[in-house]
């Protein structure tokens, strides 16, 4: 049961590092870029613009935290709220639209927003700087 448990826990840490480490590149191009664009769907939604800055703690904190196994859980879920006022801002109009080599057009959004779910439900494991056994942790 042992290496049952090792390998899961090797799970857990894929799972946590595919999913923070393919978001922080979003979070790195804010970062360069800025978020000019995001302030303007704020904006247009009728939302004050600062609350676009809210992208860098859901693409670049939290999938920090992630890697790190540091608050695991809370991470997720602010990886979810993230990937949420994405799609509840932005993406919306690709909900039932498939893209031209045949998939999902929201599929990189729901595939965040899914992962993030699944580590929430399973939490960082073994292989975490947090290894306290608290469900937030």
């Amino acid at each position: 049961m042992e290496s049952d448990s090792s390998l899961s826990d090797a799970g857990k840490l894929v799972l946590r590092l595919t999913t923070a480490g393919l978001l922080l590149f979003h979070g790195i191009s804010k970062i360069l870029h800025g978020i000019s664009g995001i302030s303007h769907g704020v904006v247009a939604h009728h939302l004050p613009a600062f609350i676009a800055y809210g992208v860098y703690i859901g693409e670049v904190v939290a999938p920090l935290f992630l890697i790190l196994g540091l608050w695991t859980r809370i991470a997720a879920l602010v990886v979810m709220f993230d990937l949420f006022v994405a799609v509840a801002l932005v993406a919306y109009r690709n909900f039932f639209v498939l893209s031209r080599s045949g998939g999902w057009a929201v599929e990189a959004e729901a595939f965040y927003f899914l992962t993030a779910l699944a580590i929430f439900l399973l939490g960082a494991g073994r292989l975490a700087v947090s290894r306290d056994k608290s469900f937030w942790g």
